[in-house]
């Protein structure tokens, strides 16, 4: 297979002028002809000839990879030992074999077709991490020993140049992704991420929009929206936000923070929160028919992960014997516990960061700077979220080494099984270190403060955050903002920045090794089979290209989806409290897939090509997602937002219900009122707040003089959110009503939404029906062939 490639691509090298030549060995050659690279240190610790317990380990792994049939090439430069590994042809036509044999894999493959790369590559690494030593030691025991630094896969130049030009680069932005070339060259696993990547993106489109729609319906009523007329023109004094040196405060003062409330906090909140929960419903049923119709064009579809590892295990070793599954209780039991305290620890820390704004807040009113005393409690709260994003990069390092670990305490059977514990419990711990502050942010900031003379405090010195008289939806909304932003931008721009400026810097000295040889092209490089063999110099100059570009591991894809699925949980779950969400997650994709592939093409070493059929448990993740939006979103416009209490002040408690469209005897309508009829909801902000009287000794404790004086004067009432009587303090009948009516709406949103999100499940199939035809007839044809192919055999003998 190899000379014959080899042939092919010095023919087209000889047909070009010599000034298109490239001024070193044919890429592909070379390329092709080596699976893998092994790269250890040269050792220098040996003294007298005598050889180091690192170096006799070194050659007793590439004794036994030979005695495997694996061809090794050792070429040494400067202080490292590059080993060139190249498996026998027989290797590959067994594992060919096997699949046609096998259960559930034997449509996967042609059984005359040429091994591509990608399939030479995922064998010979399973046989590399499936090589031991006597003692028992195998590669990864071996490179953390320092036995070897580290082994990569090369990229084929030819192949990586045309994904390059029709791919990976920025002025691709708006072209269709080539998953079938992509699948060829990395595997079906990533080009399965490309593909879920790209159905997200395009599915995004009319979430964005009308996320767009919402925002720009808050923003028509700017300026005519009543409540924020109420808010601007109102001579409330409002009662001290925080002790000792918060004094009283007119509401007018906070115009532009009711303002911009309004803008994510309006009627259309509600409808916009209903059709994401379904459209995160449709977008993962659109997805299994997206998936299905790829799967089943690539010969995938029926692919069994099991039968393929028993495949690998057989092409390594003929004698081996299967890994039974094995489950412990205690182990389990044991992880279950620790996970446990692990969140405890990490939901520990967002009380922290809910501790730090309770203290900055307080601090910061008492600075010298104007503008940062008079907007205290919105600097806190952007402080906050900074914080919360400083803390999520440090728990991601934390949360990755403490799954690691508990995924080795579980020894599970096989990598794959690996992966999927793993992914679980590293989601686990990201959602809870991403969204603790802000299930505190939208469920508890402002109900568990308390009231003048009975406040709630940290340590007895600090109060608790209270919300703004307009709701306490906009302080959800900076949150989300400043750690959805910072956290995409950021990321990206480490991620791209890193590997290019380690790639700048380091591959100048493979670009140092000019061709010292002038025969490579020639047939003099020939051997009697007509091969292309390149020099020592031209392999090395090949595999430092590879060797200094930015390392990848099994985990590299991981990172990819978790990013992208993180983001679908931001876009989702408190969408009702963000709708430009949807939006940014857009923008922020159309820029994620060009950089994702550059990164993998161009920056990075060849990904390890997978065999798979399905994203895998990250599946069972969105679906979990989208169960969870659905409750999120209820609880946010029930109990965050004040649309319930607006909904009831309009027809219940309001000047409408007063003024004689309500009777006050029976509560019936004489005559429906207007929805849109602005002075139905006059004097609301007023009704949302009690007053407390300073003059009482409760209540004065709480205050010094100093805080109660404005424009000189001295007040002697003060006005705080919530439904509480001016005499006693005692909540009133209009609050547990509105706490009723809250309940009873989530019951009925939730209830309303888990129906539609079945009825849509069932009304999209999973599977095309020309997908199911298509694998009919292959099957059908497949079953003929072997049926001619046995009558064939019969007549012979």
């Amino acid at each position: 297979m190899f000379c014959r490639k080899a042939k092919e691509d010095i023919e087209l090298l000889d047909r070009d002028s010599p000034s298109q030549r490239a001024p070193f060995l044919p890429v592909l050659a070379p390329q092709k002809s080596y699976d893998y690279v092994l790269v250890a240190h040269k050792d220098e610790e040996a003294e007298g000839g005598l050889e180091t317990q690192r170096t006799l380990k070194q050659k007793a792994f590439i004794e036994m990879l030979r005695k495997k049939n694996i061809k090794v090439v050792k070429i040494a430069h400067d202080d490292k030992l590059f080993y060139g590994l190249r498996a026998p042809s027989e290797v590959f036509e067994d594992y060919k074999y096997l699949l046609k044999v096998s259960d559930a894999c034997n449509w996967i493959e042609e059984p005359n077709a040429v091994v591509p790369q990608s399939t030479r590559i995922r064998i010979v690494q399973h046989i590399l991490h499936h090589t031991y030593l006597d003692n028992g030691e195998d590669l990864h025991e071996l490179l953390k020993k320092h036995v070897f630094e580290t082994f990569f896969c090369l990229h084929e130049k030819r192949t990586q140049k045309e994904l390059r030009t029709n791919w990976a680069r920025w002025t691709n932005l708006f072209i269709r992704q080539p998953f079938s070339e992509v699948k060829a060259y990395f595997g079906e696993k990533v080009a399965l991420y490309y593909l879920w990547l790209d159905w997200y993106t395009k599915l995004l489109v009319p979430a964005a929009v009308l996320g767009l729609l919402v925002f720009l319906y808050g923003l028509a009523f700017f300026n005519s929206n009543p409540l924020i007329k109420e808010v601007c023109e109102s001579d409330i004094i409002m009662c001290p936000r925080c002790d000792k040196r918060c004094p009283v405060w007119n509401l007018s003062d906070t115009c532009a923070y009711a303002k911009v409330s309004h803008l994510f906090d309006n009627e259309a909140t509600v409808a916009f929160a209903m059709s994401m929960a379904i459209w995160a419903t449709l977008f993962l049923e659109l997805w299994k028919r997206q998936r299905a119709k790829h799967v089943s064009k690539w010969k995938v579809y029926d692919w069994c992960e099991e039968e393929e590892e028993l495949i690998l295990d057989i092409v390594n070793d003929p004698d081996c014997k299967p890994k039974h599954f094995r489950h412990s209780y205690l182990r389990s039991m044991l992880v279950l516990i620790l996970v446990t305290l692990m969140l405890v620890v990490i939901i520990g820390i967002a009380h922290a960061i809910v501790v730090f704004r309770v203290v900055a807040a307080p601090l910061l009113s008492e600075g010298s700077w104007e503008f940062i005393r008079d907007h205290a409690n919105t600097v806190a709260v952007l402080l906050g979220a900074v914080l919360h994003y400083l803390t999520i990069q440090i728990m991601t390092r934390v949360n990755r080494w403490v799954a690691l670990k508990l995924c080795e305490l579980e020894k599970t059977r096989s990598s794959t099984a690996t992966e999927r514990s793993f992914t679980v419990k590293m989601f686990t711990f990201q959602f809870f270190t991403l969204f603790s502050s802000l299930f505190y942010v939208a469920f508890f900031m402002g109900r568990i403060n308390g009231y003048p003379g009975s406040y709630v405090r940290v340590a007895g010195r600090w109060r608790l955050e209270e919300c703004h008289p307009s709701g306490c939806l906009t302080d959800l909304f900076i949150q989300m903002a400043v750690v959805m932003v910072l956290k995409q931008t950021l990321n990206n721009v480490f991620e791209f920045i890193v590997p290019w400026c380690k790639k700048f810097f380091l591959r100048r000295k493979a670009k140092r090794m000019e061709r010292k040889c002038g025969h490579c092209y020639r047939k003099t490089c020939r051997d009697e089979n007509g091969c292309v063999e390149p020099c020592d110099v031209c392999k090395l100059r090949n595999w430092l290209l590879n060797y200094h570009l930015a390392d990848t591991n099994a985990f590299s894809l991981f990172n990819e989806f978790l990013e992208m699925v993180v983001q679908f949980s931001f876009t989702t779950i408190f969408v009702a409290a963000f709708p430009l969400a949807p939006l940014l997650a857009l923008l922020n994709n159309i820029f994620e897939i060009r950089l994702d592939a550059i990164k993998m093409i161009s920056l990075e070493r060849r990904l390890v090509p997978k065999k798979t059929n399905d994203i895998g448990i990250w599946t069972n993740v969105l679906e979990a997602i989208g169960v969870l939006a659905v409750i999120a979103n209820g609880l946010v416009i029930g109990i965050s937002s004040d649309f319930i209490p607006r909904l009831l002040y309009r027809y219940y408690y309001g000047p409408c219900a007063v003024s004689g469209v309500y009777t006050n005897n029976l509560r019936r309508p004489r005559q429906p009122p207007q929805s849109g009829d602005p002075s139905c909801m006059q004097g609301y902000i007023r009704n949302t707040l009690s007053t407390a009287n300073l003059n009482e000794t409760l209540v004065r404790k709480d205050f010094i003089t100093t805080q109660l004086m404005t424009d000189g004067l001295s007040v002697t009432q003060c006005s705080y959110r919530d439904y509480r009587h001016h005499e006693d303090y005692t909540l009133t009948s209009q609050f547990w009503l509105i706490l009723a009516v809250r309940f009873a709406f989530i019951i009925l949103f939730e209830h309303v939404l888990v129906v539609c999100k079945f009825i849509a499940a069932w009304f999209v199939p999973n599977n095309p029906l020309l997908v199911k035809n298509q694998r009919l007839e292959d099957k059908q044809k497949r079953l003929k062939e072997e049926l001619r192919q046995r009558r064939s055999r019969t007549t012979e003998v």
